[in-house]
């Protein structure tokens, strides 16, 4: 679960994550973090939020960021807002670090989301961009799918692979979420 100034870590993305104030701080209005992204960090594959919006602030460095397409550059001090169901993607291509706030609304489960994701990179059960397996995430794109959503291949694409392969995931052991990543 977490809780104010817990840091998580994904040594395959090279992403740090602080969270300032959680679901439980704000009564799920809001997810507040400070994020680290390594320097030449890649690009993540695109995305988008269905019930929330998210603001970032560049505290250090600079952020790229692909929006609907097009791409800009955010130094310190500058901010964006990403609304509800916006393909977006984010990355640091500079050669510093580069620190963000980022703030979710609602909260929703994100902070699960983020944790089992890196929880899972740290047990080395992701691939080297930290992606897990076919079966695994489409058990975390279920459990998750009002907080993240993938662009590709199309969602209702995603919920007839999903139906399927759900079953197969469970026999072979799988869980949307892990315990011990959540603590």
């Amino acid at each position: 679960m977490a809780y104010k100034n817990k840091v998580i870590n994904n040594p395959k993305t090279g992403q740090s994550i602080s969270f300032l104030l959680t679901s439980i701080d704000t009564k799920g209005e809001l997810l507040e973090m400070e994020s680290t992204f390594r320097p030449f960090s890649k690009e993540p594959p695109a995305h988008y939020h269905p019930c929330q919006v998210e603001d970032f602030l560049v505290l250090s460095g600079e952020l790229t960021l692909r929006l609907n397409g097009k791409v800009t550059i955010y130094k310190k001090n500058q901010g964006f807002h990403v609304p509800v169901n916006t393909v977006h993607s984010m990355w640091n291509g500079s050669g510093e670090k580069t620190i963000i706030n980022w703030k979710c609304k609602p909260a929703l489960t994100t902070e699960n989301l983020l944790e089992t994701i890196s929880g899972l990179a740290n047990a080395d059960k992701t691939n080297a961009n930290g992606v897990p397996t076919l079966l695994q995430t489409v058990l975390i794109a279920n459990k998750y799918s009002k907080v993240y959503r993938a662009t590709k291949p199309p969602y209702f694409l995603q919920k007839i692979l999903f139906i399927i392969l759900t079953p197969f995931s469970y026999l072979l052991g799988y869980r949307p979420s892990y315990k011990k990543y959540l603590n």
